[in-house]
């Protein structure tokens, strides 16, 4: 698996994480944490699981692609914080089968079975994509870009937000469109037939713009949707889409 872990240690680790990201830290009390850390104007950085360890330390379980980045910014913002970042050696192992012992839960969907983090990495041969695309449960680098804004990609639906924690990085953006309007645009989960590639534009029934196609499994896909005009039959490449 391409994924960083990252320990967070001190006095001040809970506090420091508690005013970046999305969700509420106090959730490690139960297993793992999944949240993201946004931009000012609310887009998108890095989504990550945070994992707590007997001592009272923290892990920080994030994409290979973003972990350098994400290392740098919780570098700059932690000041005077008693925190110390350190990456590690260590690697995740993940199934759906019976989880061992000391594995977590994936806060995501039950559907996404265990995380286990120690010396060895892998997985139980899982289709992962296949789960995703069932449960419209977006990926690092995929689905989630610099140009995301979570609440389109559903992150309230994955249990990874809380909008009672109080403030953190892009909060009021983030407040301001759960509370303004319905949204026009996000991920939803497609059927298709015919042949599409990832990042084929979808085009409505009239003809016009109505969305990108993203990951595929089978005659399903995850799609980033322009609501109002993914209706009735839409085509990518030469496939024929529906919302599921």
């Amino acid at each position: 698996m391409s994924r960083t872990i990252i320990r967070i240690t001190g006095a001040d680790a809970r506090d420091f994480l508690q005013g970046l990201v999305t969700n509420d830290v106090s959730g490690l009390d139960h297993g793992l944490v999944y949240t993201a850390m946004l931009t000012p104007q609310g887009k998108y950085i890095a989504d990550f699981f945070l994992v707590p360890e007997a001592d009272g330390s923290i892990l920080l379980d994030v994409h290979n692609d973003l972990a350098q980045d994400l290392l740098k910014r919780l570098t700059m913002y932690k000041l005077r914080a008693q925190v110390t970042l350190t990456e590690t050696d260590l690697k995740v192992h993940r199934g759906t089968g019976p989880a061992p012992e000391g594995a977590f839960a994936d806060p995501r969907h039950p559907d996404m079975g265990w995380r286990l983090y120690g010396e060895a990495g892998g997985d139980d041969g899982t289709d992962w994509d296949a789960i995703r695309v069932a449960h419209c449960i977006p990926e690092t680098g995929i689905e989630l870009t610099p140009d995301t804004f979570i609440l389109e990609a559903g992150f309230e639906r994955l249990n990874g937000l809380d909008f009672r924690k109080g403030c953190y990085v892009g909060q009021e953006v983030t407040a301001r469109m759960h509370h303004k309007t319905e949204l026009r645009k996000g991920l939803a989960t497609v059927t298709l037939d015919g042949p599409a590639e990832t990042g084929a534009a979808i085009t409505s029934a009239d003809g016009k713009p109505a969305g990108t196609l993203l990951t595929r499994s089978g005659g399903r896909a995850i799609a980033y949707l322009r609501f109002d005009r993914a209706t009735g039959d839409m085509t990518a490449d030469q496939a024929t889409l529906r919302r599921a």
